[in-house]
This record gives structure tokens, C-alpha cells and sequence, in this order.
């Protein structure tokens, strides 16, 4: 019984949702729903029924398959192809993108920019729904290639002011996962008795109550098993014997193909093996073999193939899997080598090699050589899973050891660049003993290297660097000088000194350029501030020589990386984002998703120590995400550490203390002694930060601020006069360090925030010390003003100060402070912090309505930005940058219609018109 003629059996309800998300697309405000549940379950049926019912909509449909899973941006290709003519309606570079997507034009190996392919996709749903909805239909999504996934996902969260539904069937169990965060879901569950029994009476009444009985226990509720075991009873076929659901589904279907002619076997298993829906590709493969069209119509009979003129797929995905896995190794290969025989096109060269590939049974370097053409076209568009499975594929059939070591370690790069860290060691592991050339064995150090230390394994990967380095450089001193400097890199951010001296020392004997540059890693991580400061500059000077150019382009993005960690370090802000940001869009320009989240993480820590709260927290929401899925550990801990920062900041307490037990234990301490801070907890905080260490090196100034605070607020409080001594010297000798790393830098903040620190230690000092706190807070500000004009250092200050001069009974020159405090503080999201600065500023005599706050330095504007939902904060901030709609989607990877869109609401509730008019409310970022 075909779908379109089967009544759908307890599924009202879900039916409800489903025309509920149609609905909703109709009227301007599309979402998307993701339809889970086993095999069998429905999952199909159900969006049949939504398709055959589709009235007005425009329909994309597609029902993805396991061989093209690997595929770049096949998912796509199955999805559009009835709308390629429309690419016409996009900006000419959104349509250029998506014809190198899908294949109609070549990229000479330049790879296609998967995030300009997302926002190319998101602008044609738009363009597809404006004359009238769009219904987007996927079947077995879980099957999807990786870039369609995420070019569809990225849509998916943005439909919310176009006229498009889209649906999506996952299986669960016995298939990839497919992540669907944020997203709606819609599980469907096993039928009750009572329905399975209603379906069995409509469609299996010819079979007595007893084997109707027997078919209801041994399919559990699962709607498919019910009507295939009916089946396989009516034509005599034994139980089940307690299979579970899926298997007793293959076993079903196996059965039923089983009981075909031979050709209509062959015909079904040449279009299981072929995997796409080319109806003429399979006719002419099936020929080969002795099959023609009316095998085709007896499978369409049997209901085991849906065929067009042009389109061929199975009735489900189990069909598919029954038929190839039923057949003999020698049917197999044969169907394989038909279809690359008929697939002799340019644009099938891909395919052709695959099919090649599966009907091998021995190395063959013709074949291999075919795969690895297909890894680089599969790089050109933005797939480095399907490059990692091509090579990987190719390195098994070749003959020669030197070559199936550079397949292998390509196979290894392209799975770390896809973020799958696991399989990449297991293959860079695979390639060592192939390694017979020093390019080889270079070349496999350093992705062994870059592996283990983003899974903070740094003593293996200074292992790994300096053994290769050590062995090759009698023959290759230059690659041996960059294996060393490598080396001691990793065992700098593992800490561990003796090591990069070690690694020094092994550059100094063999005479290499490394020596210098890994000498200035050592004073880094051991000299005063002052002089690591001067090292970490020095090493910026060179970085030329450091980080030489080279054609491992994700090294390249790594050596970069570093650097902006070091411009970091040393305060240079704006610089660092800037080079973390261009690091990140070269990552998704060129798919390198390996080096994503640790670019992210550099991004995100430059954008909170700017003071760009939202972008920091998008950046740092991003990159957790993708480094969870690589299973990227050490980005994972600094990530999770940006997030504990703004969550304190916020005072989000349950996600501070979820993100800090995330991070490192220094990091954490930092983290939630601001939250504490943020709620006038000082005694606590001060308890927390006893736990981080203060060195006086350049990796624990940053406790430096916090140190100083606490102990200047809990001085008050009844601690053992000892004790607080000791914190307060332990805060005095945090103070200075910091104090001479910011003189050695000379930058306007540093110092600012420098002062400040001073400021209340001189406030809290037992028995008095030099230095009026007066002078150095008012110093303070005035540098901040000078640089920092919406920084949560520059709002901290602020307090400070305005905390001291009323306490001093000076509450008009208070005021001031304390509300620029508000406005800094509300403008970031410091709710807390905020609270406290209003607290200081009733205290003063002040009432927080009419002159006192609202009309002064943007706190109108403040105020009236709450009224916003966060993403309109967004947009706002950065149009009030004067940054344009499209400026504005890039940066927050929205359509420029949706930026539009969110200004249209934010206007009224801002009492604005234009953009114009959002400068004076104060609201850029």
C-alpha cells in the first residue's frame, strides 16, 4: 500500500504540530522542526502526507542516503536541483557561490567559503518564499554531508521572519548523529495496542486474529514492522524470533527482494549501490548486467521502488540497506563496476572513482590516484570529511609505502580540519611506519603534534616534535629548527620550562634559528612581567621567521594564532581581535574547522578584554560548540573560561559555576570571585582567589585586579589578623607585578587599571602606605576616558572611586562616578555590578529617576535598550557603529533582510526613527 493510499494510524497529534509549523510559515513566521524516532517508526510516512497535502507552498524535497554522506554539499545538490534556475534572483557572488557548491563551476582547488555558501542558501529560502511559502522537506537528515548539514542548520535558526517550514526526519539508533541544538523537536513514538490493532484490521484483515496477534507482538508498535511482517506472513515466511525492530525490518525487506526475478534483484541492487536518484545512471548500469525498464516497474510493483523520468528512490531507507547487504560480494562488486562504466563524464569523475574504489580488491595506484583527485575537488568544495574518507580510501589501495604515507597523513590533516580528532590520531598513527622520505616524517610530527595539543597532551606532542626534529636534521635543518621551535612551544603552554629550555639548548648544539626564538619562550614564562613582556615582543618582531610562510596553510593559521595570543599578553587588544578575526573567516573561507575553535577561543578573550561583551559571548557560544564536537579539550577549557567570565559579569550564577568547572582552576577562582564581587561578597571572593597562585609572572597578572579589590573590601570584615596580612602582602606583590608590566607596556588601560589597583591598596594598606588613593583613582579615570569609553575595567573604576569619595563624605563629586558606572554596567549586561553602583548612588543622597540618572553621558539610551531582546542589542550596538546591514549580518551571520528586520522592531521601542539617531542614545559598542 503506498504511502498517499495508507491512512496514518495514531499520529493525529503529530499531524497537529506539523500543520501548526505550516501554518505559522504562512503567516511570516517560519521555524523548523526536527521529527526524531527509530527506523520504521513513521518518520517518512508522516512527511509524505505533509507533502502530498502541501496546497499554495513551493516544495523542496529531498531524502538523503548513507553513500553520499560524504559527499560535500550533495545534501544540497538533491535539495535544489529543481531550483537551480532561480540562483539567477541572488546577488551575483551568493549565486557564483552556490553554482561552485553544487558543482556547475569550477574552483581551480580554491576552497568554496562555507560560511558565504550558508548565507547563500538563507538568501535563496528567502527569495523562494517571497512570492509564496516554502516548504523544505528532508528525509533522513542524520545522512546529510556535513556542509549541507550545517548550511541548512544555519537557515534553520533564521526562518523567524520568512514564509518557509522546514522539516527534518532524524533516525535515533543505528545512525550519526545529527546535532539540532536550539532547534524544535517532535518525537514519534511506538503506536499504542489499540492502533497497532486498528492498522493491522485495515490493512492485514485477511490473516487470522492469531497471526495478527503474533504480528503486534513482534513489532512492538513500530508502524513499518507491523505492515512488512503481515507481508512476509501472507506469503507463508516464518517469525521474526525476536529480532529487534530495525533487524526485523532488514530481515523483512531482505526477504521480499529475495522473492524477485533475478534481473529485478539486480535492477534494486544496482540502485542501492549507485545511491542517487539518477534514474537513466541506473538503467544503463542495470543493462550491463542484464536488467532493463521493466525490472524497474516490477520493483515499483513489489513497492520497493518510486521512480519518475528522472528521479529514482527507494520507498525507505531500510529497502536501500536490505538490498545491498543481501547481496553476495561478487553481485556487489559487479554492480559497482557497471555503474563506473556508464559514469563517463567530467562531472561524474567523483562518482566514478568511488564506484571504482568499492569493486577493488587489491591495491590499484590507477584507482588511488582517481580518489585522490576526488579528495581535492571534495576540497575545493569545502569537505574535509569527504577529503579524509577519499584519502583514507586511497591510502588502502596503494601500492607503493612512501605514497600511502602522504595519503594517509593527508587523510590525518583533513580529519583534524573536519574536527575529528580520534580518527585523525588513528590515522596519522597508521601513516608513521610508512614514513620513509624526511617530508614524510615531518610532515606526520607536526600533525601528531597539533593534534595532541589540542587535546592538552602537551608532553606528547613535545615528544613527537623534538624526536623528529632531532632525527631529520642532518638533512633538513630548517624543518628540524621549526620542529624545535614547535616543541618548546607546546611545552610553554603546558608549562613546563625545563622542557623548552631543553628544546633551546638541542637548537643552540645543532646550530639552528629556533635557539633564539626558543630562548625568548623561556624568559617569557620565567622573567619578571617586565622582561617576559620584552621577550613576548620580541618574538612578535620576528614572527616572520618564527612562523615562516609555508604550504601547510593550517599551520600557517596556527603560527598566526600564536601570534595574536602573544599581542594578547601583551595588551595590544584591538590588534589581537583583529588578527584572531581574520584568522577565523580564513577558517571558514577555506573549511579549516581544526583551527576554528581555538581561533575562536583567541577571538572571544580579545573581545571581553574589549569590552564587546555580546560579541565575545557569540564568539565563545560558537566556538564551545565546535570544540565539543572535535572534541577539542584545551579550546573547551578556554571557551568554557570566556563564558564563566560573562556569566559572572551577568550574574548568571547556576552558568558561572557550570562554565568555570569547565576551565582551569585559576581561571575558575577569577571567574567566581567576580561573581561574589558582583554581589558586594568580597570575604568569599577573597576566599576563592586564595586558591589561584600569584608567581609574579606574566600568566597570573590577571588575578591581580580581583586580588586587589577583595582584600581592600574585606578588610572590614572579622579575619584573623594574620591571615588577612598575609592576603593583603600576597595581593601587594600580585599588584606590583602587574603595575610593571603595564609601565613596560605603556598602554593607556593597562596603567589605568594599574592605578586603580594601587589606588585600593593604598586604601586598604595596614598602618598606611605611601600614595593617596584620591590622586591615583583620579589618575585612573582620566586614562580610562582618554582610551576606554564602554570597558567593564573602565566601569570598575568608576565604582571604585565613587565608592571611596563617598565614604570620605564627598557625594557631588561621587555622583558622577557612580552613574557613569550604571551606564557602562547596564550597556554590558552587569546587572550586578549595576545594582551595586545604584546602591553607592542612593546612598549618596541621589533617587535614581528625572536628573539624576537618565539625562546624563547616553543613560536615557541605557535604559531604554533594556526594552530590547538581546539580538536587537546586537544589531543596535553595531549600527550605532555605523556599520551596514550587510557589515552587520556578516558579523553576526544573519541575512541583511533579518538585520533589517530587527532594526524595524528596535526603532519604536528606542523612539527613533533612523540610525542616524541611535549615536546620541549612546548604544554603540
Amino acid at each position: 500500500m503506498r504511502v498517499s493510499e495508507t491512512r496514518l494510524f495514531g499520529r493525529a497529534e503529530q499531524l497537529t504540530t506539523v500543520e501548526g509549523v505550516l501554518s505559522d510559515a504562512r503567516l511570516g513566521v517560519g521555524t523548523a522542526l526536527v521529527v526524531k524516532g527509530e527506523a520504521g517508526i513513521g518518520k517518512t510516512a508522516l512527511l509524505q502526507q505533509v507533502l502530498e497535502s502541501a496546497g499554495e507552498e513551493t516544495v523542496l524535497h529531498a531524502m538523503c542516503v548513507e553513500p553520499e554522506a560524504d559527499l560535500p554539499f550533495a545534501g544540497l545538490h538533491l535539495l535544489l536541483r529543481r531550483v537551480e534556475s532561480r540562483l539567477d534572483e541572488l546577488v551575483p557572488d551568493q549565486a557564483a557561490t552556490l553554482r561552485c557548491a553544487l558543482g556547475r563551476l569550477r574552483t581551480d582547488y580554491r576552497p568554496v567559503d562555507r560560511h558565504s555558501v550558508n548565507l547563500a542558501v538563507l538568501a535563496l529560502l528567502a527569495a523562494l518564499s517571497a512570492e509564496r511559502p516554502l516548504l523544505v522537506a528532508v528525509d533522513d537528515a542524520h545522512w546529510l554531508d556535513r556542509p549541507s548539514a550545517d548550511a541548512l542548520l544555519f537557515s534553520a535558526r533564521r526562518l523567524d521572519t520568512l514564509r518557509v517550514a522546514l522539516l527534518l526526519t532524524v533516525r535515533e539508533g543505528h545512525a550519526p548523529a545529527l546535532p539540532t541544538p536550539g532547534l524544535p523537536e517532535l518525537r514519534l513514538e511506538r503506536l499504542s495496542a489499540p492502533d497497532a490493532d486498528a492498522l493491522l484490521a485495515a490493512h492485514a484483515d485477511d490473516l487470522p486474529a492469531h497471526v495478527r496477534r503474533q504480528i503486534a507482538d513482534e513489532a512492538h508498535g513500530n508502524p513499518l514492522a507491523l505492515l512488512e511482517l503481515s507481508a512476509v506472513h501472507r506469503h507463508g515466511g516464518a517469525p521474526s524470533h525476536g529480532r529487534p525492530v530495525e533487524g526485523t525490518l532488514h530481515w523483512a525487506f531482505a526477504e521480499r527482494i529475495a522473492a524477485l526475478p533475478s534481473s529485478t534483484r539486480t535492477m534494486v541492487l544496482v540502485a542501492a549501490a549507485d545511491g542517487s536518484c539518477d534514474t537513466g545512471t541506473v538503467l544503463a548500469a542495470a543493462a550491463r548486467l542484464g536488467a532493463d525498464v521493466n525490472d524497474l516497474v516490477t520493483a515499483e510493483e513489489a513497492e520497493l521502488l518510486m521512480f519518475t523520468e528522472t528521479c529514482l528512490g527507494f520507498r525507505h531507507p531500510l529497502v536501500r540497506a536490505a538490498a545491498y547487504r543481501s547481496a553476495s560480494l561478487p553481485e556487489r562488486i559487479a554492480a559497482h563496476r557497471a555503474l563506473a562504466a556508464v559514469l563517463t563524464n567530467a562531472e561524474d569523475a567523483d562518482r566514478r572513482a568511488w564506484h571504482l574504489a568499492a569493486a577493488a580488491t587489491g591495491p590499484d595506484e590507477e584507482v588511488a590516484a582517481a580518489l585522490e583527485h576526488s579528495a581535492e575537488h571534495a576540497r575545493a568544495r569545502g569537505g574535509y570529511t569527504a577529503v579524509a574518507t577519499a584519502y583514507e580510501r586511497a591510502a588502502a589501495l596503494t601500492p607503493r609505502p612512501c605514497d600511502r604515507a602522504r595519503r594517509l597523513s593527508a587523510a590525518a590533516r583533513a580529519a583534524a580540519d573536519a574536527g575529528q580528532p580520534e580518527r585523525a590520531l588513528s590515522l596519522v598513527r597508521q601513516a608513521e611506519p610508512y614514513c620513509v622520505t624526511t617530508a614524510a616524517r615531518v610532515r606526520t610530527a607536526m600533525i601528531h603534534a597539533v593534534l595532541a595539543d589540542d587535546r592538552n597532551r602537551f608532553g606528547e606532542s613535545y615528544g613527537v616534535l623534538r624526536d623528529t626534529a632531532l632525527a631529520v636534521a642532518g638533512e633538513d635543518a630548517e624543518s628540524a629548527s621549526s620542529l624545535l621551535f614547535w616543541a618548546a612551544h607546546s611545552a610553554w603552554l603546558g608549562g613546563e620550562i625545563a622542557k623548552v629550555e631543553q628544546a633551546a639548548d638541542d637548537a643552540e648544539r645543532l646550530g639552528l634559528d629556533a635557539a633564539a626564538h626558543a630562548r625568548s619562550l623561556v624568559r617569557a614564562a620565567q622573567g619578571s612581567p617586565a622582561r617576559s613582556a620584552d621577550a613576548l615582543r620580541e618574538l612578535v618582531e620576528h614572527s616572520a621567521s618564527v612562523f615562516p610562510r609555508c604550504s601547510d596553510r593550517p599551520l600557517e593559521l596556527r603560527g598566526r594564532l600564536a601570534v595574536a595570543t602573544w599581542r594578547l599578553l601583551l595588551g595590544d587588544r584591538s590588534v589581537a581581535r583583529d588578527l584572531a578575526l581574520a584568522v577565523v573567516r580564513e577558517c571558514r573561507t577555506e573549511a579549516a574547522e581544526g583551527v576554528l575553535a581555538p581561533a575562536l577561543a583567541v577571538l572571544a578573550r580579545a573581545e571581553l578584554a574589549l569590552g564587546l561583551h555580546e560579541q565575545a559571548h557569540a564568539s565563545a557560544e560558537e566556538g564551545l560548540r565546535h570544540a565539543e564536537e572535535s572534541g577539542q579539550v584545551g579550546a573547551v577549557s578556554e571557551l568554557s573560561s570566556v563564558l564563566a567570565h560573562l556569566s559572572a559579569v551577568r550574574g548568571e550564577a547556576q552558568q558561572a559555576v557550570f562554565h568555570a568547572g569547565r576551565t582551569s582552576l585559576a581561571d575558575a577562582s577569577h571567574a567566581l570571585a567576580l561573581l561574589d564581587m558582583g554581589h558586594g561578597r568580597h570575604d568569599a571572593a577573597l576566599q576563592r582567589l586564595h586558591a589561584s597562585p600569584v608567581t609574579g609572572t606574566l600568566d597570573t597578572l590577571g588575578a591581580a585586579p580581583e586580588l586587589a579589590e577583595a582584600v581592600a573590601r574585606a578588610q572590614h570584615t572579622e579575619h584573623d589578623g594574620q591571615w588577612w596580612q598575609r592576603e593583603w602582602d600576597r595581593a601587594r606583590e600580585a599588584v606590583e607585578a602587574h603595575a610593571e608590566w603595564a609601565r613596560r607596556l605603556g598602554l593607556r588601560w593597562a596603567q589605568a587599571v594599574a592605578l586603580r589597583n594601587q589606588a585600593l591598596l593604598a586604601e586598604s594598606a595596614p598602618g598606611g602606605v605611601a600614595g593617596d588613593p584620591g590622586e591615583l583613582f583620579a589618575r585612573a579615570v582620566d586614562l580610562h576616558r582618554r582610551e576606554d569609553h564602554h570597558t567593564f575595567d573602565r566601569a570598575r573604576t568608576e565604582l571604585s572611586y565613587g565608592e571611596w569619595l563617598r565614604r570620605r563624605r564627598r557625594p557631588t563629586e561621587a555622583r558622577p562616578h557612580l552613574r557613569a558606572a550604571i551606564m557602562i554596567f547596564e550597556s554590558l549586561g552587569a546587572r550586578p555590578w549595576a545594582e551595586r553602583a545604584r546602591a553607592e548612588l542612593r546612598a549618596s543622597g541621589e533617587g535614581l529617576h528625572g536628573s539624576g540618572v537618565n539625562g546624563v553621558n547616553g543613560m536615557e539610551g541605557t535604559a531604554l535598550a533594556t526594552r530590547l531582546t538581546p539580538q536587537e542589542r546586537r544589531v543596535v550596538s553595531l549600527a550605532a557603529d555605523g556599520l551596514s546591514n550587510r557589515d552587520i549580518g556578516e558579523r553576526l551571520f544573519l541575512s541583511p533582510r533579518t538585520v533589517g528586520y530587527h532594526l524595524y522592531k528596535a526603532y519604536p521601542k528606542l523612539g527613533v526613527s533612523s540610525r542616524r539617531e541611535l549615536a546620541r542614545l549612546g548604544l554603540a559598542g
